[in-house]
């Protein structure tokens, strides 16, 4: 029989250090000759990006060294930020972002000289941006999408598909990057070429839209260059697919000269082909690959250079689909038979490369984080190649997910996963319930994905638990379930995240009177909605968060969400006591729970202004709360030292509104 330990006080090899050193996963996989390639973080080394290569024989190793940083800030949340091209002469050849200065670099990494920059640096607003590059060595250029900020407001910018010399010549000179699309489009992704190279393909979308709205695939047409000039313009520009109301995520080209794009026009992201005809031959016909599984083949464009297929050149597609997890697929476009590589990984991110007939991409499951893995078509083989899992405790610490479907406000189901508490050498008493964290995810427009989370298991390995909801807006369970979320921000996922918590009460789960909310970035402000709109919680981890939607609304975050709020709430012209109505900033005094409020001071997606309201308005109330702002974070912390304070302040709030003795952590002081 174990030995009896209080819920909540149960000591654990997982510390916050540990939590900490294992946050972020493996990005961007490609492949450069007979190597595979990818980004991974190191939160040790201040959170930098590395690009790492796994050589043919195996071997994983950097392909910069420190401080090179491979992160792009396109959009802000950035995008695919390298490229790399074998060549038959001199090795690889990578050209990459890097992320303090936002300038393309050119590297050699069998040589010796450093990288060098391809772009200009601008001082206007947030400078030039580049993402999602491709490499035409034919045509000595790189292909991508640049962002220029045209003024010092954070919506003063233009984005248009480009092309970079790779010989340098535009590092001082911005007159040498050919725009080869117009600007006709707020957004657009980057640049696909079709096999015979005289077409190109992309996506665009405009504002007040966002690409999970509506989106529509551009078609233009290539010109082979003169020798020594650079590529022209693309011409005949048209739209073929897509619509304000219908969302193409992803489009690129099939071997055979046919279009392959996911769209969710029948409600769900499905896979299609197109066959596009030239200029003025009339409509474009669409065929579904896979129909009728109700199911998503695609995702939330998020970042610019996702991709949740892969053409083979033996005419077979690698997919990611699922609903609410998903997996990788090989489908045969003739048939449908839609074949699932075998392995334990419930969660596949939008991101993968091919080479011959293997798919490289990278998966979790609940007992592994995010790790490389590629797959045999031939044999449906799955290994793991890189940035390769392992327990760095015991894996009987960590806990066992539940996935649930819950009953909310007008009977409409709500998904979630529950991770009770667990601990091999531990039980609780018999007479006690556990307290519980209800997290909400970000986005809105997101997922909380079934995959193992050493900051969940921080917590589930003391005795608590933890209730991730995929609340009304989340992605993975169809287009009908996302626009639940429509001007309902507020009220939709707070409602969700609180049926979650009085059904865990009500059969017995958790303790009522001790459950928190937290969340971050969306989720932080669902947090603090809950806080100031129910009385669910016993106290909240808001981490930085939206709290004022007015100023949201009007030039207080970046481009790329900066009219999000149109569909989220409403248009702010139609409806703006709606915006004072739903925001925390305006409710501060309803408010009765303890709070944490955690913010990074060069946040420009949800800047530290919003926080410092909302701090004014709490001061002198009576609440117990804390404020730690990080120097040098931004939006999502990546530095090893901010995730472990965040952490075990996140511990001793919830150790001191539950009444739990823990000595393993700095006690936060809480102010009134």
């Amino acid at each position: 029989m174990l030995p009896i330990g209080p819920y909540g006080t149960w000591p654990s090899p997982i510390d916050a250090t540990l939590a900490a050193s294992h946050d972020g996963r493996p990005e961007y996989v490609g492949t450069v000759g007979g190597e595979v390639w990818w980004t991974e973080p190191r939160p040790e080394e201040g959170g930098r990006r590395a690009l790492v290569r796994r050589r043919a024989d195996g071997r994983e190793e950097p392909v910069l060294p420190e401080p090179w940083n491979v992160r792009s800030r396109v959009i802000e949340y950035g995008g695919l930020p390298w490229a790399g091209a074998d060549r038959p002469a001199g090795g690889p050849l990578a050209v990459f972002v890097h992320l303090p200065d936002q300038r393309l670099y050119a590297y050699e990494p069998e040589g010796t000289a450093e990288p060098r920059p391809l772009t200009p640096v601008s001082a206007v607003g947030g400078g030039l941006r580049w993402a999602d590059p491709v490499i035409h060595l034919d045509r000595g250029e790189v292909w991508c999408v640049m962002e220029e900020f045209t003024g010092e407001r954070p919506t003063d910018v233009r984005r248009a598909i480009v092309a970079v010399p790779l010989d340098g010549s535009a590092a001082e000179d911005r007159t040498a990057v050919t725009e080869l699309s117009d600007d006709r489009h707020r957004f657009v992704t980057g640049p696909r070429l079709s096999p015979d190279g005289r077409s190109v393909a992309w996506i665009a979308w405009d504002h007040p839209r966002m690409p999970w709205e509506g989106t529509v695939v551009m078609l233009g047409e290539v010109s082979a260059p003169a020798p020594g000039t650079a590529t022209a313009p693309f011409t005949g520009a048209r739209p073929v697919v897509g619509d304000t109301d219908e969302s193409v995520a992803q489009a690129d080209w099939a071997p055979d000269g046919s279009l392959l794009l996911v769209s969710d026009l029948s409600g769900w992201w499905e896979l299609q082909r197109i066959r596009p005809e030239r200029p003025g031959d009339g409509a474009v016909a669409s065929t579904a690959l896979c129909p009728g599984r109700q199911e998503e083949f695609g995702g939330p464009l998020w970042k610019i250079g996702l991709r949740w297929f892969r053409p083979l050149e033996n005419g077979l597609i690698a997919v990611i689909h699922g609903r609410g997890s998903t997996t990788l697929g090989i489908l045969d476009p003739g048939t449908g038979e839609l074949v699932d590589a075998a392995g334990p990984w419930t969660e596949w991110a939008p991101t993968l490369a091919v080479r011959g007939d293997r798919v490289i991409g990278v998966a979790a499951s609940p007992r592994s984080a995010y790790e490389v893995v590629e797959v045999d078509t031939r044999t449906g083989e799955a290994r793991v190649i890189g940035s390769a899992h392992h327990d760095p405790v015991d894996p009987a610490y960590y806990p066992e997910p539940q996935i649930r479907t819950f009953t909310g406000p007008d009977d409409r189901e709500i998904h979630a996963h529950i991770y009770p508490p667990h601990h091999p050498g531990l039980r609780a008493p018999a007479d006690e319930l556990p307290p519980y964290v209800v997290w909400a995810h970000g986005g809105p427009t997101g997922h909380a994905p079934l995959v193992l989370d050493l900051e969940i298991a921080y917590f589930t390995s003391r005795g608590i638990g933890v209730a991730e909801v995929n609340y009304g807006g989340s992605t993975g369970y169809g287009r009908a379930y996302r626009d639940r979320l429509r001007e309902q921000w507020g009220v939709v996922d707070v409602e969700d995240c609180a049926a979650v918590a009085e059904a865990l009460a009500a059969e017995g789960t958790a303790d009522r009177a001790r459950i928190a909310v937290r969340g971050g970035s969306a989720g932080g402000w669902t947090a603090a909605a809950s806080l100031t709109g129910t009385s669910v919680y016993a106290c909240g981890t808001i981490i930085y968060p939206v709290l004022d939607l007015v100023g949201w609304a009007t030039d207080e975050t970046h481009d790329f969400e900066s009219q999000y709020l149109h569909s989220l709430i409403g248009p702010f012209a139609e409806v703006p006591g709606r915006y004072r109505e739903r925001s925390p900033l305006q409710h501060v005094d309803r408010i009765t729970a303890p709070f944490l409020l955690l913010q990074g001071l060069d946040d420009v997606i949800c800047p530290p202004a919003q926080s410092a309201r909302f701090l004014a308005r709490t001061a002198g109330r009576g609440i117990p709360h804390a404020y730690i702002a990080f120097e040098g974070e931004g939006h999502g912390f990546r530095r090893a030292d901010t995730m472990v304070r965040a952490l075990e302040a996140e511990l001793s709030l919830y150790a001191q509104t539950f009444g739990l003795t823990r000595t393993d952590v700095p006690r936060l002081e809480l102010t009134t």
